[in-house]
């Protein structure tokens, strides 16, 4: 559950004009709360509690953006087609800023590697950070998205047109294959999200 220490009224006028649905608090210590996406929000004194299935959602409004961001992705296929999930992280010199996992019905396992950096990008562009350095495990989307591969599936390559427009962006980015033990944070919660299946 993330906590972000910050002017809270300040925050609320961000969430407002942001389009957030936001309300008074429930107690003496409640400043007041929001619900954006799919996330909701708790005001206190000088920080806001954050909560639901995309804290990101929130979080994105109210951190500065901006910077350098290290962004790492996976997804899970049982069946290859079968029931599908992704999982990403963000990372900065603050620790992890972001993260989130979700089932995606059936897919590849090539489908589902693309729909996770297809959601850690638009999670890094709702951020606002400016350069990003992407990893993952999958070596086949990488070199794909890179030019290095051609990607003669029309599924694929329509996911990869989409990430190539997300990257437009940024203003630099690097995308690496790296082993699976460098991205066993994005893994597992791919993993995760098809167990609590």
């Amino acid at each position: 559950m993330p906590v972000i220490e910050c002017d809270v009224d300040e925050a609320r006028e961000r969430l407002e004009t942001a389009g957030a649905t936001v309300t008074d608090g429930n107690t003496e210590h409640e400043r007041w709360r929001a619900e954006y996406g799919d996330a909701s929000a708790v005001a206190y004194d000088e920080k806001v509690v954050i909560q639901g299935a995309q804290p990101s959602d929130i979080e994105a409004v109210l951190r500065d953006g901006g910077g350098r961001a290290h962004c790492y992705f996976d997804g899970a296929s049982r069946g290859n087609p079968g029931p599908a999930a992704i999982g990403w992280v963000i990372v900065t010199s603050d620790g992890i800023v972001g993260e989130g996992s979700e089932r995606i019905g059936n897919a590849t396992n090539n489908q589902a590697e693309y729909d996770a950096l297809i959601r850690v990008l638009e999670a890094a562009r709702d951020f606002g950070y400016d350069e990003l350095e992407i990893r993952g495990d999958s070596e086949l989307i990488v070199k794909q998205v890179r030019g290095e591969y051609d990607t003669n599936n029309p599924t694929l390559r329509e996911k990869r047109v989409t990430v190539r427009e997300l990257l437009s962006n940024f203003d630099s980015w690097t995308l690496s294959h790296v082993p699976r033990e460098i991205n066993e944070r994005a893994d597992n919660l791919a993993n995760e999200a098809l167990d609590d299946a």
